[in-house]
């Protein structure tokens, strides 16, 4: 089991780029109220057939030549179901996936989400021929960082410049601050 939120994001968001995803839509939505977390992707990529559907919450199901199980997405639902959230995937051959998980953050078993600024700045960083759309929204507040309008911006210099990779970063952690700070 990966010991954060953010590390599953990871992980979804490398299955949504093996999939042949284009654009990939991540939404991270706190309400301390209500204790709760919510992470939810989105992916154009080339979808999955309602047998695939079934079968991926089994964690002797896996599409990969290289083992036999595939853990991930078994204890991610493990993982929200144990909080008292929920967890659901829905997909559509040739249209592409969501995958949605709600995490009650007063459960004692409720992971935490982990270092999400680092997390989304690698997978933006790493893969600037994607386009991604990023989210995040704690207690109504949020910002968003797009992609195509960094592009808009640097034209055809690598999100992996140091001055590029740099001004994301800083974004997203200013941004997050704003965001969590408590009025």
């Amino acid at each position: 089991m990966l010991p954060e939120i953010s590390l599953n994001i990871l992980d979804i968001s490398q299955n949504s780029i093996k999939a042949g995803a284009k654009l990939i839509e991540i939404l991270v939505e706190i309400d301390r109220a209500k204790e709760t977390l919510l992470f939810e992707i989105r992916d154009n990529g080339c979808g999955m057939n309602e047998e695939q559907v079934t079968n991926v919450v089994d964690p002797f199901f896996t599409s990969r030549t290289t083992r036999k199980v595939g853990l991930g997405i078994p204890f991610l639902k493990q993982a929200a179901e144990g909080t008292g959230g929920e967890f659901s995937i829905q997909s559509k051959v040739g249209v592409g996936t969501t995958v949605s998980a709600l995490f009650h953050t007063d459960n004692i078993d409720c992971m935490p989400l982990g270092d999400i600024t680092e997390t989304i700045w690698s997978i933006v960083t790493m893969n600037d021929n994607l386009d991604f759309v990023y989210t995040y929204r704690c207690d109504g507040k949020e910002f968003q960082l797009d992609t195509r309008e960094i592009r808009n911006i640097v034209g055809d210099i690598s999100f992996s410049v140091p001055e590029v990779s740099s001004f994301i970063k800083d974004f997203l952690k200013e941004n997050k601050q704003c965001v969590d700070k408590v009025e």
